[in-house]
């Protein structure tokens, strides 16, 4: 993904040696990470055994929240592309245990439909 892509919040397939590596203090000692997309400093990570998603805060991005999600928990997903005047996209995925989905968006559709594809793979198998 080009520096320009990560500024305007462009998704694309993250490096899954240096994913891993950022996360192997959370990661079980057999857990690989199968899939991960990155968007603008966020991550959404497809593991083995759960979905993890990243969010990077703060002007540094030192501050990091991790949320972990088992693959039994998510309920449904949806993918929103942009159209003519919204130049967004939005991935919803909502959970068991909440009413209110959580959302990422994206510039980029086909990296919206790639996560989800993801998701299907992942989550409905």
């Amino acid at each position: 993904m080009s520096l320009l892509g990560a500024l305007l919040g462009n998704a694309g397939a993250a490096d899954l040696a240096e994913v891993e590596q950022d996360l192997q203090q959370i990661l079980l000692a057999d857990e690989k990470v199968r899939q991960a997309y990155k968007v603008v400093r966020d991550l959404i990570v497809f593991t083995d055994r759960r979905l993890i998603l990243v969010d990077k805060q703060g002007l540094t991005g030192s501050k990091r929240e991790f949320m972990s999600v088992p693959y039994r928990a998510v309920v449904r997903f949806a993918a929103e592309t942009k159209g003519h005047f919204d130049l967004e996209s939005d991935l919803k995925i909502w959970l068991s245990s909440s009413d209110a989905p959580i959302v990422k968006t994206f510039s980029k559709d086909s990296s919206i439909l790639d996560v989800q594809k993801a998701l299907v793979q992942y989550c409905c198998a």
